[in-house]
């Protein structure tokens, strides 16, 4: 069996430093009463404002069924809305509610504390050049088939 030591993995590291993120996020946000997966959607309607139902199960990579229930039980909360394509009807796009702009707030807020948090004691430099790296591995990633 072949032996490898993960602590140096960058796959590794990757997912488990994105693992710990979602864990500490989920604990900060906890008090507004949202599953992972609920935040995880409005994150994502925030980042892509007006997305079709469709394209969001892929970006999520979840059954467009699941979306179904997640919207359904965040249109109950009124933090979004579902609307017609106009030029598909059969197309439903999704938008944030303006009900949704507090809790948006704040799961931003938090999201930033997160970040800075995790990125204590890195200087500046330091953070930008993180960041290049991992948009550097993105685009590489994303060029592979």
């Amino acid at each position: 069996m072949i032996r490898e030591d993960l602590s140096r993995n960058f796959g590794y590291l990757v997912n488990d430093v994105a693992r710990l993120m979602r864990t500490v996020y989920d604990r900060r946000v906890r008090k507004l009463g949202l599953t992972r997966s609920q935040w995880w959607v409005l994150n994502h309607i925030f980042r892509h404002p007006g997305v079709t139902q469709s394209e969001l199960a892929a970006i999520l990579e979840i059954e467009r069924a699941t979306l179904g229930r997640l919207l359904d039980r965040l249109e109950a909360k009124r933090w979004v809305r579902r609307e017609h394509d106009a030029r598909d009807r059969r197309a439903w796009r999704v938008h944030l509610t303006a009900a949704a702009e507090p809790a948006m707030r704040k799961l931003r807020q938090q999201a930033f504390g997160l970040r800075r948090d995790a990125l204590a004691g890195l200087s500046a430099r330091q953070r930008e050049q993180f960041v290049d790296t991992l948009l550097a591995i993105k685009s590489n990633l994303s060029g592979l088939k």
